[in-house]
């Protein structure tokens, strides 16, 4: 997968703890999170499966899109994934081919 603008949430499980996050390369940005090295808050509370991503056109469009989904209530963000990842599934796989 080539380099593009993606925001992206993880979770610890499903409805479990969530992140929600930006990048411009979500393969290597799930690794690192992965790998203990995205994010405190990731490592600490062992949040690494991708559960939802959307591309952007630009990586403006991108952190306008993560600052909003950010400021969403937390019943949003999981009816978000559901409705597009209803089974919770680690997407990481299929962005990493």
């Amino acid at each position: 997968m080539g380099i593009q603008p993606c925001v992206y949430m993880l979770a610890s499980r499903p409805r479990g703890a969530l992140y929600v996050g930006v990048t411009g390369d979500i393969a290597m940005r799930v690794w690192m999170h992965r790998e203990g090295r995205g994010s405190k808050f990731c490592a600490k509370y062992q949040i690494h499966n991708l559960v939802w991503l959307e591309f952007a056109a630009t990586m403006a469009d991108a952190i306008t899109r993560e600052k909003r989904l950010k400021n969403w209530r937390r019943a949003w963000k999981i009816a978000l994934v559901e409705r597009e990842n209803p089974k919770w599934r680690d997407l990481y796989e299929m962005i990493n081919q």
